[in-house]
């Protein structure tokens, strides 16, 4: 068997034990939604708060399930996840007009996959007469709208950053991005090509070009967080919240680096978020270990005794299979396709389920959510989970179509 027919077969069959994964387990999601990881690697019901019941759609990951449904949708055309996937469409824009839990840039996350993406997919239905399918797709563009208006009053002036977490007036968080904004930018991207309106693309531009400029360290290594004074735009300190310390790599937040400069490269044409992307790239791959998953932070390796993060290696996986896509130098792109091939190898080997032989309704092992809190560490988790069948994807059907 050729190294390709090899690496056919292997997404294959993962792909396969993932699809029985998500048929079994993307309806009951729907209906009340998981917790952001799995406890001994089950999902429980996302806890109640003083304002929501167990199983509410509340906080960042819930839209990861929706996500998953639709992909499995497109690989299986199975009607329970289509159907999973409105239920999901449809809590999602009650979400926005009720004005529940959106004190967050997770906008972007949230409804590029809960909404715009079902928009896309369910088009074609719709237009060929479908009434549900049209009613999906205009509630999905309203609600994605909406989100995105929301997201655009977090846009801080004279800094011109999105402020990442809680109320404008808070003190702790006035003026602090962090690098998995960039993932978000995409709902605003689709909003400027749905309106015509620039003031979206003027965002995104304005945003990325100051994560560009201080989240990227000097020795291509990121900050996870940064902050601006919100009053005169100064740029003030990187520091973290879920690395080591402030001056080491989460891997995760490197990962986001990788895929949301290349997404946003894409959006603006700026070839100084190509070279971001690349930097982001070049420095994850030379801090892999042997297994080519990383730790939770890059400053680990073998040998270390810290938890992998399955996580950091999938959301990878996609950011540089679209770096490879994307890129202009054959030799760079070459590198990047390979170096993804050989991360997917290393997760479908010897961390899922399926490889380790256990029961789990994560479709991917050992992630890290905040190890210095001790919060989802060596568990699945949400995105950990959408982003390797993402990545499984990409991989089995190049002509796919990205939700970002």
């Amino acid at each position: 068997m050729t190294s390709v027919d090899e690496l056919t077969t292997l997404v294959g069959s993962a792909l396969d034990d993932a699809c029985a994964s998500v048929l079994g387990t993307a309806p009951a999601f729907a209906d009340r939604y998981p917790d952001d990881t799995t406890r001994d690697n089950l999902y429980p019901v996302r806890p109640a708060d003083a304002t929501h019941a167990a199983g509410a759609n509340r906080g960042w990951t819930t839209s990861f399930p929706a996500g998953i449904a639709w992909l499995g949708w497109e690989l299986t055309g199975d009607a329970a996840l289509r159907e999973a996937g409105l239920r999901h469409l449809r809590d999602f824009d009650r979400r926005v007009r009720e004005g529940d839990d959106l004190e967050t840039h997770d906008l972007g996350f949230l409804y590029t996959l809960a909404c715009v993406a079902p928009s896309r997919l369910l088009a074609p239905a719709a237009d060929a007469g479908d009434a549900e399918a049209a009613a999906a797709v205009a509630t999905g563009r309203d609600a994605a709208l909406a989100a995105a208006d929301h997201l655009m009053g977090r846009l801080l002036e004279p800094a011109g950053i999105v402020q990442a977490w809680g109320d404008l007036t808070d003190p702790a968080q006035r003026g602090r991005t962090i690098i998995d904004s960039l993932m978000n930018m995409p709902l605003l991207t689709w909003a400027g090509r749905q309106t015509g309106d620039p003031r979206y693309d003027d965002a995104v531009r304005r945003h990325t070009a100051q994560l560009r400029e201080h989240i990227l360290r000097a020795d291509d290594s990121t900050f996870h967080t940064f902050y601006w004074d919100a009053a005169t735009g100064e740029p003030l300190r990187g520091a973290t919240e879920q690395g080591a310390f402030d001056d080491s790599c989460w891997s995760r937040g490197q990962a986001w680096g990788i895929y949301g400069f290349t997404l946003n490269h894409e959006a603006t044409g700026d070839p100084l978020l190509l070279d971001a992307a690349r930097r982001c790239a070049d420095y994850f791959l030379d801090h892999l270990p042997a297994d080519a998953v990383p730790f939770w932070d890059l400053a680990y390796g073998d040998g270390s005794g810290q938890p992998r993060d399955s996580s950091a290696a999938a959301i990878a996986v996609c950011g540089l299979h679209e770096l490879a896509r994307v890129e202009a130098d054959p030799d760079r792109a070459e590198r990047y396709a390979a170096q993804a091939v050989r991360i997917l190898r290393g997760l479908v080997a010897g961390y899922t389920p399926t490889a380790e032989g256990v029961a789990s309704d994560a479709l991917l092992l050992h992630s890290v959510y905040d190890a210095p809190k001790g919060n989802g560490v060596d568990e699945g988790s949400l995105w950990g989970d959408y982003f390797y069948l993402e990545a499984l994807v990409r991989h089995a059907r190049p002509e796919w179509v990205r939700y970002w």
